[in-house]
């Protein structure tokens, strides 16, 4: 499974590179491909979220027994975790490929915390904006992207798939 992982996220680094150039002057080549397979997933994760509100659970509320979810939360819980699985892959074997410090198990670790803490922005967020201030929730959704985007970028980079000259955190 590693090796077609591995294999797609070359071939979707190639076709990002290709277009690098025209942006080399303004960013780095990994901000770039962050960007990008970011923005992809990002799109994913929108076009995922407005299909699931508007066709599944068709604006109503999710009964289910215990606690009733808004139809805007329960599209955040059944949305999330295909975006966090994406959202690493791409990570993974496309931007942070020079990340070889940390096992692939420590690095899915990391990424999930950072996950959590992005998934804490987005309940709060949209029940802030939705719940609190009445706003659309694909809108509200686009916003607190944003958000989780910068602080995504940061954790990724410095804790999920840092690179180290030391060499006692290959064993982590």
């Amino acid at each position: 499974m590693r090796k077609i992982f591995t294999t797609t996220g070359l071939w979707i680094q190639k076709m990002i590179d290709s277009t690098y150039p025209l942006f080399r002057k303004l960013i780095s080549q990994q901000l770039y491909r962050y960007g990008v397979c970011g923005s992809m997933n990002i799109v994913f994760d929108w076009v995922l979220y407005f299909l699931v509100y508007n066709f599944i659970f068709k604006h109503r509320l999710v009964d289910l027994g215990i606690v009733t979810l808004s139809p805007h939360i329960a599209s955040l819980v059944i949305i999330f975790p295909v975006t966090t699985l994406s959202g690493f892959l791409l990570q993974k074997y496309v931007t942070f490929t020079n990340s070889t410090d940390l096992r692939g198990r420590v690095q899915l670790i990391r990424y999930m915390l950072i996950v959590l803490a992005n998934l804490l922005i987005n309940y709060a967020g949209l029940k802030l904006l939705v719940d609190g201030l009445d706003f659309y929730p694909t809108p509200s959704k686009m916003i607190i992207t944003i958000v989780t985007v910068i602080c995504s970028y940061i954790g990724q980079k410095k804790f999920t798939f840092k690179i180290s000259s030391q060499p006692e955190n290959v064993e982590e």
